[in-house]
């Protein structure tokens, strides 16, 4: 009995933590470990580093900002009883990706260029639930 009582009581506890929202020194010492392992995968330089930081920032508070509007057309378009055009959405969020690739052309070499686009593909494929890329998928070299 006690057992069962202590189980709920950590499976309780467990989903309380699971909602609550993230600490602030957590999401940015995740954030850096992050930026820390793509540094290590596309083998950057200092300067490197920081100027790709900057990039990603500048993306994810465009992203941001995108999501918010999106979320605003997505309950308008709900409130006026239509669907929401889900096309538009994405081509956003595609010319977003493109921009940042346009960003990280002067700041990365070819290969690294190429590495930060398959972890891309595969950053999408998990997160989207979509299949993992292929090797015919992989972008050609440019530089």
């Amino acid at each position: 009995m006690r057992a069962t009582v202590l189980a709920l009581a950590l499976m309780c506890a467990g989903a309380a933590f699971a909602h609550s929202p993230p600490d602030p020194a957590t999401m940015a010492a995740h954030q850096a470990e992050m930026m820390n392992d793509l540094a290590t995968l596309l083998d950057l330089t200092a300067t490197q580093k920081a100027q790709v930081q900057t990039i990603l920032d500048e993306e994810h508070a465009q992203m941001q900002a995108q999501h918010a509007q999106m979320k605003q057309q997505f309950d308008a378009a709900k409130a006026s009883g239509s669907k929401p055009d889900f096309s538009q959405m994405k081509a956003m969020h595609e010319q977003l990706e493109q921009d940042t690739i346009t960003k990280l052309t002067p700041v990365l070499n070819s290969s690294q260029l190429t590495k930060f686009q398959i972890l891309m593909k595969m950053h999408h494929a998990h997160f989207h639930h979509g299949p993992p890329p292929s090797a015919a998928d992989a972008p050609t070299s440019q530089n």
